[in-house]
């Protein structure tokens, strides 16, 4: 690992008026999307990405992120690792989804440059002080790295401008278990301190990603582009996309870029405020308890996302795939 850049005074890339955006991660083929979509974004500067076991072991997360970076040359932002496993129990990755590297077993080489000494946990906590009031937290993984940061230190919330979570199923539709969402059910412990932790944050659901899917023609053609996003994205979303032509039928569904266009553009949303919590045991384990009638007295603490403008979305990939700057006018 590199040396601990968390000197006194040390301010990573943030010389201007952009929204700083610290972006936790388990890639993950969605992820690579959703950070490449970050990049692309001239209203947001990445500070950093966390980085969590999750769709694949943390070994090969990190590397992916570093790989990620490299290729969309943005290797001054720094990669810090996170938790390996989840905080209490053992718990299934998606390889069969994102292959076993979790970018489509495409047979990379390792990226050049070494993740930052410093744990991620610790990372969210000093970026947190670093830009207090205006820092976009967007978690697009397990929640790990971030309660294991809530735990360390409670008053976090008061120093996140806004926290966008890619979690759970709203009404109870999951996609690893008949209740669950993977994100949660990999580590509900966590989502759990994370959800009772913040008095309000935003949520990009399983099934709002249902409701968002794109034809496979169009994410065929974006990566038919000849630029090295474009040929890179198509290596390492090969796989997955033919898993889900198989199983899922005419639409590609790419949950952690829905959730990264709702945290940049969340203008375009339709959203409803509503208090959510998680199961924690039994069958339920890893479901997303959703007061929908206001019936517990518990106050909202999840701005739900319900709906996106689509041509935007699709805008948002596209640009992010073929290497472009995002549209702002979408």
């Amino acid at each position: 690992m590199r040396n601990n850049r968390s000197n006194e005074g040390y301010h990573p890339l943030m010389n201007d008026n952009r929204i700083p955006l610290l972006i936790d991660t388990d890639p993950g083929v969605d992820d690579a999307l959703a950070i490449l979509m970050a990049f692309a974004d001239a209203r947001h500067q990445v500070v950093g990405l966390t980085v969590t076991a999750g769709n694949v072991g943390l070994h090969h997360t990190l590397n992916n992120a570093l790989k990620l970076c490299e290729v969309a040359g943005r290797e001054a932002v720094p990669v810090f690792a996170g938790c390996a496993t989840p905080l209490l129990h053992p718990a299934p990755d998606a390889a069969d989804v994102h292959g076993s590297d979790g970018f489509g077993d495409a047979d990379l080489p390792p990226a050049a440059r070494q993740p930052e000494s410093e744990h991620a946990a610790q990372a969210i906590i000093r970026l947190s002080h670093q830009y207090a009031g205006r820092l976009l937290l967007v978690a697009l993984g397990p929640l790990t790295n971030l309660a294991l940061a809530l735990r360390l230190d409670p008053t976090l919330p008061r120093r996140i401008a806004r926290l966008v979570v890619m979690s759970g199923a709203v009404n109870g539709r999951g996609n690893i278990t008949p209740y669950a969402e993977f994100n949660a059910y990999f580590d509900p412990e966590a989502a759990h301190i994370v959800f009772e932790s913040f008095a309000q944050f935003d949520v990009a659901d399983w099934e709002a990603t249902l409701a968002h899917g794109i034809a496979h023609d169009k994410v065929d053609a974006w990566c038919a582009t000849d630029t090295p996003q474009a040929q890179f994205y198509a290596r390492i979303s090969r796989k997955t996309r033919a898993w889900a032509r198989q199983g899922r039928g005419e639409h590609w569904h790419c949950a952690d870029a829905l959730a990264m266009a709702y945290a940049l553009r969340p203008e375009l949303a339709e959203t409803a405020n509503h208090h959510v919590q998680l199961a924690l045991h039994g069958a339920s384990r890893g479901m997303t308890l959703t007061d929908w009638q206001h019936l517990t007295g518990k106050p909202a603490n999840a701005r739900v996302l319900l709906r996106y403008r689509q041509p935007a979305l699709e805008q948002q990939m596209r640009a992010a795939i073929q290497g472009e700057s995002a549209p702002v006018d979408a």
